[in-house]
């Protein structure tokens, strides 16, 4: 499933934030919020398409808020409020010009997200992966 293997290779390129430490350069520190967004974006699309066709109506929607809950409801995912901080996350890279907000999401990306992401992945193959054979 091509939505899979790209969340799979977006998490791998996320395993790079931990290389790198404080202070950060601004070309090093937008990439790494990059890197970040590039996940969370490839995730929640993944969810989306195994939604589907599970045949959650509420998936049809385009909306990553919707998505997002609908996945804590069928149990792909278990921190439903990790996942909206990370949505609020993602709606603020917009704002990563600003070096607080930029240096809040690598933070919040090495304690928080890193290991959501990492257990969204162990969840779907355990539980969902089969779907797409």
């Amino acid at each position: 499933m091509k939505k899979y293997e790209n969340f799979c290779r977006a998490l791998e390129n996320l395993k790079d934030i931990y290389e790198y430490e404080e202070p950060y350069n601004n070309v090093i520190l937008t990439g790494l919020v990059a890197l970040y967004e590039i996940c969370f974006e490839q995730s929640w699309k993944l969810m989306k398409e195994l939604l589907e066709k599970e045949g959650v109506t509420e998936a049809r929607t385009g909306s990553p808020r919707q998505i997002l809950k609908s996945a804590y409801q069928a149990g792909m995912v278990r921190e439903e409020t990790l996942w909206m901080d990370a949505l609020a996350a993602r709606n603020n890279v917009a704002h990563a010009y600003n070096q607080a907000v930029a240096l809040d999401i690598v933070s919040q990306t090495k304690k928080r997200y890193y290991p959501m992401f990492a257990a969204l992945k162990t969840t779907i193959e355990e539980n969902w992966k089969e779907q797409e054979q």
